[in-house]
């Protein structure tokens, strides 16, 4: 297994509560729009380019293109590849950089790519859930959610004015 790196800045940091996990997902949220918007546009640029304009638009009006399983597919790595590369890296989404919080390992280390898939389906299962997997922070001493639970990891809460080196 490979070797964690330590998050900067280090420190024994109480863990985020649930309001602040929610505002920095709905910046994150509008942040991934953004992101599929980006790249479903690419898709269709290159979707056009193989069949041309007037096939893709017979395709799209005939409703042939509804629910495309490769488009799909695309958008939801698209999506783990943004969470992944944050959270493996410096910890923080731009959302959570914006609200002081970060995912990190309990001995204060960044997350691998296995936790950060652990993380990224479990998130999806809460919030299919009805967002259950969330709400259980209000109830675990710890403050953790599902994703944290089932990822071996934890959402931490920055002091303001710390910055990272």
């Amino acid at each position: 297994m490979a070797k964690h790196h330590r998050l900067r800045p280090e420190g024994d940091f109480p863990p985020a509560g649930l309001l602040r996990r929610l505002a920095a997902i709905f910046y994150d949220s509008l942040l991934c729009i953004a992101l599929l918007m980006v790249v479903t546009l690419i898709y269709k640029l290159i979707q056009m380019a193989i069949v041309g304009e007037q096939r893709l638009r017979q395709l799209s009006d005939s409703g042939a293109l509804d629910g495309d399983p490769l488009l799909s597919t695309i958008l939801l790595i698209s999506l783990f590849a943004f969470f992944a590369k944050f959270w493996t890296h410096n910890g923080q989404t731009l959302g959570m950089q914006v609200w002081g919080v970060r995912v990190q390992n309990a001995d204060g280390t960044a997350i691998d790519l296995w936790q950060a898939l652990l993380r990224f389906l479990i998130a999806i299962a809460s919030w299919l859930c009805l967002g259950l997997g969330f709400f259980w922070s209000l109830w675990d001493k710890q403050k953790r959610c599902w994703h944290d639970i089932y990822s071996e990891s934890r959402l931490v809460r920055l002091p303001k004015g710390i910055h990272k080196k």
